[in-house]
């Protein structure tokens, strides 16, 4: 699995990138974030990949940052009818931000507006995310992670986390609750929560 690619950006086309990493030049698909997000032409750079494997083909999409990835991966896992080319073109057609905002208000309306969806893929989105993998309440934490303590936040980030990873909100809200009270920082909290869900 590639996670993550660093090297010269040799080549920047929209929603295509080529990293030269090793003498090796990797194509890379990208969702259309606007110019130099990824670097200049030349120059070094480091992107975060999701190596996505089907019967007869291999493509790395790629991210600048752990948050677009993982919604990213929360898609293409857990709302069916949604694989790589339709999770890009809506990292593509709203801010991450904006998304997790039209999600968990139910608003299908904007959802339905960006490039290669559909009301019924909206829906789907609303139910299969807000109802079924329950990242809705997760979210709303987030978007109002100002009042929340440190820890709280920092829980609910690795919840958040565990959830991008398949886990359902169920499991992964019992192993954040079994962590050790002595972590603070999400990443320790996640690999603690990740321990106790493959021990």
């Amino acid at each position: 699995m590639i996670t993550f690619l660093q090297g010269t950006l040799e080549e920047s086309w929209p929603g295509r990138l080529v990293i030269n990493a090793g003498g090796v030049g990797y194509e890379v698909i990208v969702p259309l974030f606007g110019d130099e997000v990824f670097g200049r032409i030349g120059a070094e750079t480091k992107i975060l990949t999701h190596h996505h494997i089907r019967e007869q083909e291999q493509t790395l999409y790629g991210f600048p940052d752990e948050a677009a990835r993982d919604l990213f991966r929360l898609l293409i896992h857990h709302v069916s009818g949604v694989g790589p080319k339709v999770a890009i073109s809506i990292l593509s057609g709203m801010a991450a931000a904006d998304f997790k905002e039209a999600v968990v208000g139910g608003d299908i309306l904007t959802l339905s507006k960006i490039r290669g969806l559909g009301k019924k893929t909206a829906e789907r989105i609303v139910l299969e995310l807000g109802d079924k993998v329950g990242v809705k309440d997760a979210w709303k934490a987030q978007s109002g992670s100002s009042g929340l303590t440190p820890e709280a936040a920092a829980k609910n980030d690795a919840l958040l986390a565990l959830i991008s990873l398949g886990y359902k909100q169920v499991e992964a809200q019992k192993a954040i609750e079994k962590i050790p009270g002595d972590l603070v920082r999400s990443d320790e909290m996640l690999r603690a929560a990740l321990r106790l869900l493959q021990g």
